[in-house]
């Protein structure tokens, strides 16, 4: 099977809703459902993390690190402090950001390992960067600029987890005809993963959108935590490359101190996150 007929046959079964997803996605799904219902008891919660023990460590060590600990918080020890002070929208993006690695947890080629092995590191940094921004330049909700950043490659996540079914799937393509596919297969997937439409929509504007001057959207936000992101996505190479921002325009937008301040926050923000989510 050759590249373009192996694209067709992954953006077709995304289509009709056949993703092929690890065991441990499809858990993490169903907690997914749980959370997003409006009545979903704290108890029934906290139940359904302990029913997943590396999901029960995880929550515990994301609760205590510096993107959820701020100031002189005493550390959690239990679930239920953890759940209670990360609250269920941040619980919902820990249960994101684990599908997210669980993507790549089952890659056996090690050229595509390492490529999933970066492109964590760039969704690190870009989650960790809109965080910031969106407290300190564009004032959208910070949260939401987090879950934004763990889940904005879960498209490419998802074509490396099915790569080593076809060999040379992602390597470089002078006609760039895969990029379409990348997109729709994207969609399909935020679609399987429940990603709220505002949060789809500014990830699927990354492709053609363009800085608003102030910037002050979740796009806009996404834009400038990538441009910032110290690493790249290796899939950069291989897809269209994201419109984002120049370093003039940024300069524009963000004076030097303050922009020297919300990388050094990023950074600690970063360690303690990739640490607390390392599978």
């Amino acid at each position: 099977m050759n590249k373009l007929q192996a694209f067709g046959l992954i953006v077709s079964q995304a289509v009709r809703g056949e993703l092929v997803f690890p065991i441990s996605v499809n858990s993490a799904l169903q907690l997914q459902l749980a959370l997003a219902e409006p009545d979903c008891h704290i108890d029934h919660a906290i139940k359904l993390v302990l029913a997943e023990p590396l999901l029960a460590a995880r929550t515990v060590a994301l609760a205590n690190s510096a993107v959820y600990s701020r100031g002189d918080a005493p550390p959690v020890t239990s679930v239920r402090a953890a759940v209670m002070r990360m609250g269920y929208r941040n619980l919902y993006s820990l249960v994101a950001a684990m599908v997210v690695r669980q993507f790549g947890s089952k890659i056996v080629d090690p050229v595509l390992r390492q490529k999933a092995a970066q492109l964590w590191e760039h969704t690190a940094h870009v989650a960790a960067l809109a965080h910031v921004i969106a407290r300190r330049v564009t004032h959208v909700d910070a949260d939401t600029a987090l879950f934004a950043g763990i889940v904005h490659e879960v498209g490419g996540f998802y074509l490396l987890s099915r790569a080593d079914e076809f060999p040379g799937l992602l390597d470089d393509d002078g006609e760039h005809w895969m990029e379409s596919a990348e997109e729709i297969i994207s969609r399909e997937v935020m679609k399987k993963l429940l990603i709220p439409q505002p949060v789809s929509e500014a990830i699927e504007g990354l492709r053609d959108g363009l800085l608003a001057i102030p910037p002050d959207s979740l796009l806009d936000t996404l834009l400038l935590a990538k441009q910032l992101s110290p690493v790249p996505s290796p899939l950069q190479t291989t897809f269209i490359e994201m419109l984002t921002p120049s370093d003039s325009v940024i300069d524009f937008i963000i004076d030097n101190d303050t922009l020297q301040s919300i990388l050094a926050e990023s950074a600690g923000d970063v360690r303690s996150m990739s640490a607390a989510l390392l599978v």
